[in-house]
């Protein structure tokens, strides 16, 4: 598939954020069950800059420093590690012993250090960093699950209410469809019907749709097709809960593109709602885009969102040569 997100703007840290606490009990049980979950966990996100500098946050890695709290009343520190990329680190263990080392240095503090790979790479699997010399032995060992791993409990996801069940599925179904544009569109339907189907409510649709859509790539076409064929199911359950994420998002991607001067990328992604809306656009109406200005884009970003045909966008578009 041609299409492609950058990394930079993964949801991994969203989600983590949004569903700490069930993440954890996804991924890391035996650490769950020690902590108090009744009491609030706290992101370290100033002292998490202290242990590493902007130079070593590159885009491949979602990190998290949380204080939680223990059963039996101490704090506790939770460094949480996701690769997300597909090519395997040579230094990964060694760079988690790092963090560990300058948690203790600075904080006096130790953590505990949790790793989640995203890679294909089934023989990869680091959980341990070991030195030995005559007379120094050094072995650093930490939590460690691999995505790729639950390819073969599939059953067990599709049961499982945690929220990170649906993330697993949809990062492993992006996986297996990467050479399959209609399968993957189909999964991803499917996906998302379940998510209705299983009862969740409206925040978590939200939530996990945002997530499920940018992992689950569709080229132009499909992705037509898909919200399309979303836009009928979710009529017939009378419940708009995507059409509301689909307005939330490309405000905000529009927003944030006229904020940013990328007057380019905030045309392209208008010309894109517009043809989800009203379908491909005549070469004619592509060229009276082109010529708006910076501000016309913003209100168009706007009215778009309630077109429902050609001839509305049609229409917008003379009222701005008057």
């Amino acid at each position: 598939m041609s299409a492609s997100r950058s990394d930079q703007d993964s949801p991994w840290k969203d989600i983590l954020r949004q569903y700490f606490p069930e993440a954890i009990a996804f991924f890391f049980p035996e650490t769950s069950a020690q902590i108090d979950w009744s009491q609030p966990h706290e992101f370290l996100d100033k002292e998490f800059q202290q242990i590493a500098p902007n130079a070593e946050i590159g885009k491949r890695y979602a990190d998290q420093l949380v204080k939680v709290w223990l059963k039996q009343g101490q704090q506790l520190w939770l460094l949480v590690h996701i690769e997300i990329q597909a090519k395997p680190e040579t230094n990964f263990a060694e760079r988690m012993l790092v963090y560990h080392l300058r948690i203790f240095d600075r904080f006096h503090s130790h953590a505990t250090s949790l790793a989640i790979l995203c890679d294909r790479n089934a023989n990869w699997r680091p959980n341990q960093y070991r030195f030995s010399s005559p007379d120094t032995e050094l072995t650093f060992r930490f939590g460690m699950v691999k995505l790729l791993d639950y390819r073969s409990r599939n059953a067990e996801l599709e049961q499982s209410r945690n929220p990170f069940a649906v993330v697993v599925m949809a990062h492993i179904q992006a996986q297996e469809t990467q050479r399959d544009s209609q399968d993957r569109k189909d999964r991803k339907l499917s996906l998302i019907r379940r998510l209705y189907e299983e009862g969740y409510e409206r925040r978590e649709i939200v939530n996990l749709f945002r997530f499920v859509d940018w992992v689950m790539i569709l080229p132009k076409g499909l992705e037509s097709q898909f919200w399309q064929e979303l836009k009928v199911y979710e009529e017939e359950r009378r419940m708009p809960y995507i059409t509301s994420v689909e307005r939330i998002g490309f405000e905000r991607g529009i927003e944030q593109g006229i904020e940013q001067g990328a007057q380019r990328e905030a045309r392209s992604l208008i010309l894109r709602l517009l043809t989800r809306k009203v379908g491909e656009l005549p070469q004619q109406v592509q060229s009276q885009i082109d010529e708006l200005l910076i501000t016309q884009l913003e209100m168009l970003g706007e009215a778009l969102l309630d077109f429902s045909s050609l001839s509305d966008l049609e229409g917008w578009l003379a009222q701005q040569e008057q």
